[in-house]
């Protein structure tokens, strides 16, 4: 193998790739190096951990096609150090060597024949979409941020698609709280596929401006994202998400309009006296003096209370983390945010004030 590449192109390239052979625990080496294929006018960047896979397709002189394995940590960080000017990559058996102006290095490598075959998505059998990518991102992280990080409950650690009436929806539950956005409208192949966390932010990570949109296509065990010249392909978990629908109250006992960037500041300030009691704070609204408050006590510390002015129909009373109540406010998009009472033991349900696409709900704390 020998190929001719520009640096900043390289260096960009194994920035994104090298991310997923870090993030590998299995006991295999070569699971650490990342693959370079040279082939027709490109050099095709690959790294794996068996459960994710990144690819990167990079424009390039191809002077004679081949493949080897090299440590990608390595080799992203010695590229990242090259001056920007033409760098030339020439494989011979294990070694791989490197020139760009007066540098020169040679990196031992693995021969590719060990490496990991990468899983294939049958196109015309995958169901597909194309998404904005501002879109894309901004969904998301509004679910991603509920997601569980507890193992022993798989299904609970990534973020479920899922379609209903005829609308693909994300969601995402830790089961303290649970984020729900409505993704792509007029859908007619129906979807159920719960998506690691980590395969979404690999993707959120390798995104850039100039991609205007991403193809997304599941499959049986598989999901695969398209962004420019970038693959990531995921295994699916393999469990059964809740059926978190029922869990959304239907009838809502009070519900408060409230200016977020005020919310937000009466939040962060009550959490500060809320540390002694893992960040629990009381929400309350009062009918007869029109406001909204929030308040925390702290044996030790002292205690908090603010209040803001609010239209409020029913007087409504609870106990939050206020950690969750402030990802939750950071996750809507509006300056005026709904806060939704349905009792003192219920669910709060917190939303955008016109676009309610995005519904986000978390349970009480008892008091």
């Amino acid at each position: 193998m020998e190929v001719e590449v520009l640096q900043e192109r390289l260096s960009k390239a194994l920035s994104i790739v090298s991310r997923v052979a870090a993030s590998t625990k299995a006991g295999l080496p070569i699971l650490s190096n990342v693959l370079l294929r040279a082939e027709g006018k490109q050099l095709v960047l690959t790294a794996t951990n068996l459960e994710l896979a990144t690819v990167e397709f990079v424009n390039a002189k191809v002077k004679n096609e081949g493949t080897i394995t090299v440590p990608a940590r390595l080799l992203a960080d010695f590229i990242s150090n090259l001056p920007k000017e033409p760098v030339t990559l020439k494989a011979d058996g294990e070694k791989l060597t490197i020139s760009a102006g007066k540098y020169k290095s040679i990196i031992n490598g693995i021969l590719a024949d060990d490496f990991p075959e990468l899983p294939t998505i049958n196109e015309k059998d995958a169901v597909t979409f194309k998404i904005p990518t501002d879109i894309f991102k901004e969904a998301v992280n509004q679910v991603i941020i509920a997601a569980s990080n507890d193992t022993t409950r798989p299904a609970l650690t990534g973020v479920f698609f899922n379609t209903f009436e005829n609308a693909l929806y994300i969601a995402a539950t830790d089961g303290y709280r649970l984020a729900d956005k409505k993704f792509v409208d007029d859908v007619t192949s129906e979807v159920k596929a719960i998506i690691p966390t980590t395969a979404l932010r690999e993707v959120l990570s390798s995104l850039s401006d100039s991609m205007e949109e991403i193809e997304v296509m599941i499959i049986d065990s598989q999901i695969q994202f398209r962004m420019g010249e970038i693959e990531v392909t995921s295994k699916l978990i393999d469990a059964s998400f809740p059926d978190y629908r029922q869990l959304i109250p239907k009838n809502e006992k009070a519900k408060v309009k409230l200016n977020k960037t005020e919310l937000v500041r009466m939040t962060k300030v009550a959490a500060l006296f809320a540390r002694e009691s893992n960040g629990s704070v009381v929400c309350e609204a009062k009918k007869d003096e029109g406001n909204f408050s929030i308040s925390a006590v702290a044996s030790e510390l002292g205690e908090n209370s603010a209040a803001m002015e609010a239209e409020v129909k029913e007087d409504g009373k609870v106990t939050l983390n206020s950690r969750y109540l402030l990802d939750a406010l950071n996750a809507t998009t509006e300056d005026e945010v709904e806060f939704c009472f349905s009792g003192k033991l219920s669910p709060v349900i917190i939303k955008n004030s016109k676009n309610q696409d995005y519904t986000h709900i978390i349970m009480p704390l008892k008091s």
